[in-house]
């Protein structure tokens, strides 16, 4: 809760405004039923109209402050939790940038969605039912019973039998629905996940014609989510016939007694009327409570899952006093093992142990699975190693500024990923400065301006949202020009020339040995003929170094290069290329 509320931040002023103009306009319509007794007592029943009209002139009076009050209060608190949602959002936003991609694998990004939008949403509203009607309701309440005390003592003890009696059913009914409501926000994640999933593969849904497994798989989570809520639902609804109850039992309790009072002489009607209206407002406000009751157990659970995140600490940290520079392209791995969850056992890297020169040219090559990705992955340090060391120009990468680091060693994923806007807006990520010149020329060494040249507004074609107006090749090609911008000590490639043709991935190599000698290679690949040019060649098997040689001494001495080389090549070759 405290995580949640530190977000206010700016909005603390609305938030008290709120309090303060609810509380003026609570005591505004606590006071009109008393003036009104004294109008039904001294002017009424004594035939005095100036009492009348003076007291009826009060009571228009505090109405028109009452709605005053009460429309500033309801602004307040529109502004405050309204601006709670929006710094939360803000701040779960910022915190996820903050995040490795461990830490992002913990919370999985269909629950970071739902956190973002459902549990925010539900926050923000709880927040304004409780500084809106968690603090009318209560001080209605207070107010209300104090004016009944000031009446009539006796009948005061039927309004604390009713709120017993509320505050036991409203108390059961929460604690129950409380643990319904944790298990919904996690079946969010699931159907979010669900969209989340159909929507990013929708061709391939079709193209396996699968529309009908996938309506079938979302109507499951569907359901499970309709069934939880009416389950919670349900039990709220106990929440109006328990009112119903109490309101009856005071309305007739008073009643009877009030009546007896009256002929005894110790009650006056206009009292017993006053009466009657602070019964109806002490029970509304309990009513109201009960609502907010309902809320806060909602929000609860997302209040909860909202502090996980902010609460969450980045696995990877600059140290107090980062490397500011990277010196060259050097890279050593020192005997490095290496695991997703840390301590597991589980190594997906086991005791490598490699060295590279600044400049080189390494290829990287193996199976499935192999860890070819976890390997240059720890390059730019997108995870930490479980032991030994990764170092760059010589320093251990955990001793480097990030940002410093990452602007250094330039990665273009297995999963290449392009943004709405222009071609030359997606390309400036790599370098925000960069002139349109430096742009063409990044393209130009990753043969992309071949297809922007025949494009109608070629470098301001607009990119569709995730690249789907370009094809698979197109986008690795605009992914590694956008690399390029960077000038990196250090360029990795990983896979990420499988879409384009042979010819198109020989003139990319050759534009690299051309352009940026001095800059360190690693191009992960599928492909002998994306590789066979290097310096050397790492080849691994199961996440450790089976060989690592050039070209011609691998064909000679490495079974598992041998048998990759012989498959491709007695296959037929590349796809463009004749066996």
């Amino acid at each position: 809760m405290r995580k949640v509320l530190q977000q206010l931040k700016q909005y603390k002023r609305n938030a008290f405004l709120c309090i303060g103009m609810t509380a003026l306009e609570v005591i505004m319509e606590i006071l009109m039923p008393f003036v009104t007794a004294i109008i039904i007592d001294q002017g009424l029943e004594a035939a005095n109209l100036p009492v009348v009209y003076r007291y009826g002139i009060l009571i228009v009076g505090m109405a028109v402050l009452s709605l005053i009050f009460g429309a500033l209060a309801g602004k307040n608190a529109a502004s405050a939790s309204a601006g709670l949602a929006a710094n939360l959002r803000e701040a779960i936003y910022a915190k996820i940038q903050t995040f490795s991609f461990s830490n992002i694998d913990k919370f999985s990004v269909p629950g970071l969605v739902t956190r973002m939008t459902t549990d925010i949403t539900n926050v923000q509203n709880a927040f304004m039912m409780i500084i809106r009607v968690a603090v009318r309701a209560p001080l209605n309440l207070i107010f209300s019973f104090a004016m009944c005390l000031y009446i009539n003592v006796q009948l005061s003890w039927m309004f604390l039998i009713a709120v017993a009696f509320l505050v036991i059913v409203i108390g059961s009914i929460m604690v129950v629905t409380l643990r319904i409501f944790n298990r919904v926000f996690k079946k969010y994640d699931d159907l979010n996940a669900s969209v989340q999933e159909n929507v990013t593969a929708i061709r391939v849904v079709k193209a396996f014609v699968r529309e009908d497994y996938e309506d079938k798989k979302f109507s499951k989570a569907s359901n499970t989510l309709y069934k939880m809520f009416v389950k919670a639902e349900g039990l709220l609804a106990f929440n109006n016939p328990a009112m119903m109850v109490a309101v009856y039992f005071c309305i007739i309790s008073v009643s009877w007694f009030g009546a007896q009072f009256i002929v005894g002489g110790t009650l006056s009607t206009g009292d017993l009327t006053s009466l009657f209206s602070y019964i109806m407002a002490l029970l509304m406000s309990l009513m109201m409570l009960s609502m907010v009751v309902v809320m806060i157990s909602m929000s609860l659970a997302s209040i909860r899952r909202i502090s996980e995140v902010l609460s969450e600490t980045p696995d990877l940290k600059d140290p107090e006093h980062p490397v500011m520079e990277v010196k060259d392209g050097q890279i050593d791995f020192n005997h490095v093992n290496f695991s997703y969850k840390h301590g597991s056992g589980k190594n997906v890297l086991s005791d490598i142990d490699l060295h590279i020169k600044s400049g080189e040219t390494i290829g990287v090559i193996g199976g499935t699975g192999s860890g070819k990705s976890s390997l240059v992955n720890l390059i730019c340090r997108l995870y930490d190693v479980d032991d030994g060391s990764v170092c760059v120009g010589g320093v251990d990468v955990r001793q480097y500024d990030t940002e410093v680091l990452r602007n250094q060693v330039s990665v273009v994923l297995q999963k290449n990923t392009l943004f709405s806007g222009s071609i030359l807006q997606n390309l400036r990520w790599g370098n925000p400065d960069a002139t349109e010149e430096d742009c063409i020329e990044a393209c130009k060494a990753a043969c992309a301006d071949e297809f922007i040249d025949r494009m109608p507004e070629g470098y301001r074609t607009r990119i569709e949202r995730g690249g789907n107006n370009v094809s698979g090749g197109q986008k690795q090609r605009l992914c590694i020009a956008r690399a390029l911008l960077k000038k990196p000590k250090v360029l990795i490639l990983d896979d990420s020339t499988s879409a384009v043709d042979t010819a198109t991935d020989a003139k990319i190599r050759r534009a690299f040995a051309e352009k940026i000698p001095g800059t360190t290679k690693i191009i992960i690949a599928q492909r002998i003929s994306s590789v066979e040019s290097a310096d050397r060649i790492l080849v691994l098997d199961d996440g450790k170094i089976d060989a690592f040689d050039t070209h011609e001494n691998l064909l000679k001495n490495n079974a598992i290069y041998q048998e990759i080389y012989t498959s491709q090549k007695e296959g037929g070759g590349d796809f463009d290329q004749p066996a």
